[in-house]
């Protein structure tokens, strides 16, 4: 049977889009489905203030009458500018693996991409650095985060057969919490305070959070703004992510790193419990008893962790602040016997990055590539 690829338009076809994902890993044990809700608003071009800067569209494929296969096509005209780059983006891909209905989702955004008088095709990406990226390609058999994307082996494969090729790789560790802050770390930690007047601000109730929320998301502008595809988030993308995480936050778990002198932030940890566990229970919705799970594993003890973002302002990095946020962190999370934490994706070439875990036992255990190809 040929394969019918139709243009997502309707409502109703952006929730079948975004509810393909959970129905085609629905008895995967290692995949963790995101919100429905969620991914639809992230999607929806009257919700999400990315779409002021980006061209999108979305297909489906149809086989027997039945959808096979999605894929998203992006064209983030900011990062463009900013990378000085005529690039395509393809995300929120998922597909049966089946050599004619991969080659007619990627046919699809091609075709389309090259209307704009674009040269290069790479992902999978979102939005922006904040959505999910990066393809895995190493840790098939090891539960996803809720940060990161679950695919399967036959994925990359499939990229490679369309002459798709390595673009770069994040690396994922797993880092086991010592019992008690490496003494080097302490030592490093007080000297920096010192040295450039820092203070460690720490949230008891959600309202204190709130005056911050926005010096986060400046000082992640800064942190953030040589990482690969990065653009800086507006203000309208800030108060978006603002008004979406940091309701769900757990507060313990927020370490921010101050500058006394002028009380402007210049490191930060945001950390949550592992949430892979409750989202599969979850199974993509809120409601009736979703929920349940979620909160339930939110305000628990957890045993593994999930460093979520983590950033310090570029004239500060490579002196020490790291430091001071894991000497906060560590003793939250041995009162809670945390096992270990999950590190999410880190760029493989940010060596100053995966420097900060010499000091503990860590594995490399999860590879996530983005693909490029010229059209």
């Amino acid at each position: 049977m040929s394969i019918e690829i139709k243009e997502v338009k309707t409502k109703k076809e952006l929730k079948q889009f975004v509810k393909f994902n959970i129905e085609l890993y629905k008895d995967n044990p290692y995949h963790v489905p995101g919100l429905i809700d969620e991914e639809i608003m992230t999607l929806s071009k009257d919700k999400n203030p990315a779409f002021e800067t980006c061209d999108t569209i979305y297909f489906l494929a149809y086989k027997d009458n039945r959808i096979v296969g999605r894929i998203a096509g992006i064209i983030n005209h900011k990062s463009n500018e900013r990378w000085g780059q005529k690039y395509v983006r393809f995300g929120f891909v998922d597909f049966i693996d089946d050599n004619e209905v991969v080659d007619s989702l990627f046919s699809a955004v091609e075709d389309w991409a090259r209307q704009f008088g674009l040269e290069y095709i790479h992902g999978p990406l979102g939005f922006t650095d904040l959505d999910h990226e990066g393809m895995l390609v190493e840790g098939f058999d090891l539960l996803g985060t809720m940060a990161t994307i679950y695919n399967y082996a036959y994925y990359p494969q499939q990229l490679e057969r369309m002459g798709f090729a390595k673009d770069l790789d994040w690396h994922e560790f797993k880092i086991y919490i010592p019992k008690e802050v490496p003494e080097k770390h302490l030592r490093i930690g007080e000297i920096v305070k010192q040295k450039y007047g820092l203070k460690i601000l720490k949230f008891k109730r959600r309202k204190d959070i709130w005056p911050y929320a926005q010096k986060i998301f400046t000082a992640l502008n800064k942190a953030y703004a040589q990482l690969y595809g990065f653009t800086e988030l507006s203000q309208k993308q800030i108060d978006y992510y603002v008004n979406m995480y940091i309701p769900m936050l757990r507060l313990d778990m927020i370490t921010v790193i101050l500058r006394e002198a002028d009380d402007e932030v210049v490191g930060f940890g945001i950390t949550m419990p592992n949430l892979s566990l409750a989202l599969r229970k979850a199974k993509g919705r809120m409601l009736p008893f979703g929920f349940i799970p979620l909160l339930k594993t939110l305000y628990s003890k957890p045993k593994i962790i999930d460093l979520y973002l983590i950033g310090v302002l570029p004239e500060y990095q490579n002196k020490g602040v790291n430091a001071l946020i894991f000497n906060d962190l560590i003793p939250v999370f041995n009162k809670f016997g945390t096992v270990y934490a999950e590190s999410n994706p880190e760029l493989e070439n940010n060596n100053a990055v995966q420097a900060q875990w010499q000091y503990f036992k860590s594995e490399h255990h999860k590879t996530r590539r983005v693909f490029i190809k010229k059209l």
